[in-house]
């Protein structure tokens, strides 16, 4: 039997670019879902209990990384792909495939939520004196910045975060990491890092973190009503949370590689133990 290593197949890459699709869906249907929760009823069912919108969104990556993690490995996130490119060893041929899917994905999840919660909103708007024109319930699908938060700053925000999100995220699935956690608990400590991201700084401007997850539903905004109010968006904003979080994810995946990585004593004894046997190979060759 021949011993060679099959190449993925078409069919392989397919099941991953699907894979990738459903996991951003379910990340949106769910998170969108609480932010409209959050914000169009009246009282809101999370006064005082912002930690729920929190858990609830980091508990959709829990249950997205459950579903898809054994097909496509749950990227769910352009800064993740562009990241394990780089730092990985994750195909490059896969990368623009892959931030397909994960727009569609959130465009589709957006879709979920707009099936859901129409009505709510098109109440929200009607008691509040607004129309989609004006950006009436927009929040409840994409970022926008938060209290004296300026768009720049937002940048700023956005980098920060996500190499937060990228550096944790190399940390929880790192294999010669011996505190991170074990078999597949590893899926749930990154929902619970993206709670604790949202629960920390999220009110900067929503923690987007994601070109997926907010692109994604602004392009169903855009085309059910809101216009320019999902693209471009007061200040010219869909950008930001589009750009920033590729560079950031590329600053925190760079630094775990650069600061942590290198220095695992189970990544050094493995380097070691590799010098030993080739050595011993030499001498018995010798």
């Amino acid at each position: 039997m021949s011993s060679t290593i099959a190449k993925p197949t078409g069919r392989q890459l397919v099941g991953e670019l699907i894979s990738e699709a459903i996991a951003v869906l379910i990340i949106i249907a769910f998170g969108d879902s609480v932010a409209c929760m959050y914000v169009l009823y009246d009282p809101s069912p999370y006064v005082n209990a912002y930690w729920g919108v929190c858990m609830s969104w980091g508990l959709a990556v829990t249950l997205a990384i459950y579903v898809t993690g054994s097909i496509s490995g749950t990227h769910a996130n352009p800064a993740v792909t562009l990241a394990l490119a780089l730092f990985r060893g994750f195909s490059w041929k896969k990368v623009l495939p892959y931030w397909v899917a994960q727009l569609v994905g959130g465009m589709l999840g957006a879709v979920i939520v707009y099936a859901l919660f129409g009505p709510v909103i098109e109440h929200y708007n009607l008691v509040h004196h607004l129309s989609r024109a004006d950006g009436g319930a927009a929040g409840v699908f994409f970022t926008h910045p938060g209290l004296a938060i300026t768009p720049m700053h937002a940048f700023s925000d956005e980098v920060i975060l996500t190499a937060f999100l990228l550096f944790g995220i190399f940390a929880i699935t790192e294999q010669f990491n011996e505190m991170a956690p074990q078999a597949n608990a590893g899926a749930l400590m990154i929902g619970f890092l993206v709670a604790i991201l949202g629960s920390s700084m999220g009110y900067l401007e929503a923690w987007a973190m994601n070109p997926a997850r907010d692109l994604g539903p602004r392009l169903f905004a855009y085309f059910a009503g809101w216009g320019s109010s999902a693209l471009p968006s007061p200040d010219n904003y869909w950008w930001i949370p589009v750009v920033a979080p590729l560079i950031g994810g590329v600053i925190g995946g760079g630094a775990y590689q650069l600061l942590i990585h290198p220095f695992l004593p189970a990544r050094v004894r493995a380097l070691q133990a590799e010098v030993n046997g080739k050595d011993c190979e030499q001498g018995q060759r010798i």
